[in-house]
Parts: C-alpha cells; sequence; structure tokens
C-alpha cells in the first residue's frame, strides 16, 4: 500500500447534536416522521426545542454530522484523519472545532471563520432506540468547493462523503469535485447513502455525487432496497455491483453483507440491548475504513464494524467512549491482527 498522509479525509455537514429522550406519542404530536432525518428550518427546531424544555436536563450534546461521525471513530481507533466541513464564528462553531482536534481529526483551522450560525441537529430517541433527527444546517448548508483541501485529498487513502451532502447546491458541487479530484490523484472514493429519505427524493442528486461509481459505497437495508428498487436481497446485491466495486449493507440486529468485488461476506451480529442507535452506520463505517486501510481484509474489517457498532447502539450517543476503541481493538486482536 502507497504510504500517504491520512488514512482517510472527510467532508460533510458540521452539526451540534442535542440528543433527547422521548416517547412515541410525542413524535405524533409533533407531526415527525420517525426514524428519518427531516430539514428543517430554525424556528422550527426552536418550537420543538420549547416543547421540549422538561426533556432538556438529561439532553447530551456533541459535535456530530454522519460523515464528522465516522472520520472521529476512525481517528479514535488509531487512523490518521481529515475533515473539511463549516462551522460559523459562534460558540457551537468554536465548540466543534475544538471537538475535532480533541480527537485529533486535522480540519482547516478555526481562523477567519463566517459569520452565521453552526448547524444544530435534534436526535429524539424513542424507547426502542431508534434515533428520529430534525436537522438545522445553519451555515452548513452553504459548505462548497472553497472548503476542500484538494491537496489533503490527493494525501489520503480513502476519501469519504455523506449522503446528506445531496440536499444543498453547494455541497453537492463539492462532493462532485473531491470526488473527481481523488479520481484523478489516486485516492480511493467512498460514499455513504445516509438516509432512505435522501434515497427517496435526492436521487438525481446521488447520481451526479457517485458519477460513474464508487470504491466503496455503505448503507443499510432500506436505503439498499430503495436505491436498486429491489426488494430480494440478492437482487439488491447484484444491482450494487454497478454503482460501486464494493460495499457494505448494514442489517441492524442481523449483522451486515459486504461485497469486496468478488466475494460477498455475510457479518454475523454482535449481541447486544439497544438503547440508541444514532450513529451506529455512523460508526461501523468508520471502523470498517480504519480497518481495510490497516491492511484487514473486507471480512475481519466488518467483523471489527460490527461489533464497534453494536457497542455504540449499547449506550446512548454517536460515539465511543475514551478507552472503548482501545478496549475492542485488545479484545479481537488475535481474529484480526
Amino acid at each position: 500500500m502507497i504510504i500517504k498522509k491520512y488514512h482517510a479525509y472527510g467532508v460533510g455537514a458540521a452539526l451540534v447534536d442535542t440528543e433527547i429522550e422521548v416517547e412515541d406519542h410525542e413524535l405524533v404530536g409533533f407531526g415527525i416522521e420517525k426514524g428519518l432525518m427531516t430539514l428543517v428550518d430554525e424556528e422550527r427546531q426552536e418550537t420543538l426545542m420549547e416543547h421540549l424544555q422538561d426533556h432538556l436536563t438529561v439532553a447530551r450534546m456533541t459535535s456530530g454530522g454522519s460523515a464528522a461521525n465516522s472520520i472521529i471513530a476512525l481517528s479514535c481507533f488509531g487512523g490518521n484523519a481529515y475533515y473539511s466541513c463549516k462551522v460559523a464564528d459562534d460558540e457551537n462553531g468554536r465548540f466543534y472545532l475544538a471537538d475535532l482536534a480533541a480527537a485529533d481529526v486535522q480540519h482547516p483551522g478555526d481562523h477567519g471563520l463566517p459569520t452565521g450560525t453552526t448547524g444544530k441537529c435534534l436526535v429524539l430517541i424513542t424507547p426502542d432506540a431508534e434515533r428520529t433527527m430534525n436537522t438545522y444546517l445553519g451555515i452548513s448548508e452553504s459548505v462548497g468547493v472553497e472548503n476542500l483541501d484538494l491537496q489533503a485529498i490527493t494525501d489520503s487513502h480513502f476519501l469519504y462523503v455523506e449522503g446528506y451532502l445531496v440536499t444543498s447546491t453547494t455541497g453537492r458541487q463539492a462532493a462532485i469535485v473531491a470526488r473527481q479530484h481523488a479520481e484523478q490523484n489516486g485516492t480511493k472514493t467512498a460514499i455513504s447513502l445516509s438516509d432512505p429519505g435522501m434515497v427517496a427524493h435526492f436521487r438525481d442528486g446521488l447520481d451526479e455525487m457517485i458519477g460513474d461509481g464508487v470504491d466503496l459505497l455503505f448503507c443499510n437495508r432500506d436505503e439498499a432496497m430503495g436505491w436498486t428498487g429491489e426488494n430480494d436481497m440478492d437482487a439488491v446485491i447484484e444491482c450494487m455491483k454497478s454503482t460501486a466495486h464494493s460495499f457494505a449493507i448494514t442489517l441492524g440486529a442481523k449483522g451486515a453483507l459486504i461485497y469486496d468485488g468478488e466475494v460477498l461476506h455475510t457479518i454475523a451480529p454482535t449481541q447486544v440491548t439497544a438503547v440508541d442507535t444514532n450513529g451506529a452506520g455512523d460508526m461501523f463505517a468508520g471502523a470498517f475504513l480504519y480497518g481495510i486501510t490497516q491492511g484487514m481484509s473486507y471480512d475481519k474489517a466488518g467483523r471489527l464494524a460490527s461489533i464497534a457498532a453494536a457497542a455504540v447502539v449499547a449506550q446512548f450517543g454517536p460515539r465511543l467512549h475514551i478507552g472503548q476503541h482501545q478496549n475492542i481493538l485488545d479484545s479481537i486482536s488475535g481474529t484480526l491482527s
């Protein structure tokens, strides 16, 4: 493997997450569609927060964004990572960049930050551990080509793009330019479909972002079926081969399917009691990217990713706690070395 400075370069939204536990009837009362990510304006998000004032004593706040969660995971496992995003010169923006730095993720810096509002995501967790997201993109909506570090992309083994960028005209263009630059400079390309809603409502934009195909695609079962238009998993897998050279389809409590370009691997699930599914797919992608950039086979990297994702859903929040990454690597070093 060619030695490069970064194992992965990510580009995506920068969102400060506020995670709150709610009941299903509250989602119905708010008119929120469960299990999806819904874009809202700041007024709608503030209205929801007002209705949830009595829940805020147990709210948890972290920096987030799908690709950011994955890149942070890769870094915390021991990989070298870079993340491009857009935050404002406000308290949340400075908090966000400090959190990236604390996770040892490189970023363009905090000089000359623009005025505006850093993106925010209200993550509602129901008793069945399902996460429902209401996102105000704020200044993240205008992330664009100017926020890319093309040299850092060249210096990376993988470019990783979140599908959520498709909702922003400038973000979609940044994803396309990043992919094209990666293809021209020996950097492998990876993308996540991110959410069934992205597949259902932004298909043409995702097609543009993917181009003639990416090296690696991440999605869950619903996203894969929506993308291919197939309901039979064998048919889904065959169709996915025209989109990506390799791919990972997560199946929740049933594990995952990983195609390495030649062989389909069935990844057994890791049994846990789920309390919060927020960030499970992000962790899977981050751990998997860490594994393959460390020389693991796709099968072994898939097993690492499955264990890491299971650890995330067994606790609140989209990330593992300090020490958990190394504990996971230590516990499976014999099988994943």
